[in-house]
């Protein structure tokens, strides 16, 4: 089991990293690329790519990517700058924001929505 409360981590550019199942990390995780969380983070995660929680993983913190998916648990927020997806299963507590937002069937979800809409000009009257 790794365990870190030391300066941030950085995820290499253009490839996919794993945070692996009985991983936990206390501290900020940024970087480039994706990543895949399998085990628990205490801390924010701020990547250039894609963030996938996956199930049974946990983060206590803010997550920011390009793309967000929650399988797992989340306490925090979770913002893209595409979209937000919360699969069936996921609990997810806190805000989501991005330019799309998906909630699937079966999943938990305590908070806030933020999405661009791109309403009908009928619905602009």
């Amino acid at each position: 089991m790794a365990r870190s409360t030391a300066a941030p981590t950085d995820v290499n550019e253009g490839t996919e990293s794993i945070l692996g199942r009985g991983t936990r990390v206390r501290g900020r995780v940024r970087g480039d690329g994706d990543l895949r969380i399998e085990g628990f983070v205490e801390g924010d995660v701020a990547i250039s790519g894609d963030v996938t929680i996956e199930e049974g993983a946990s983060v206590k913190g803010d997550v920011q990517g390009t793309t967000v998916t929650l399988c797992g648990e989340l306490h925090g927020d979770a913002t893209a700058r595409g979209a937000v997806v919360v699969r069936a299963g996921a609990k997810v507590s806190g805000n989501l924001g991005g330019s799309e937002v998906s909630l699937e069937e079966g999943a938990s979800f305590e908070g806030r929505i933020e999405a661009e809409l791109d309403l009908p000009p009928e619905l602009m009257r």
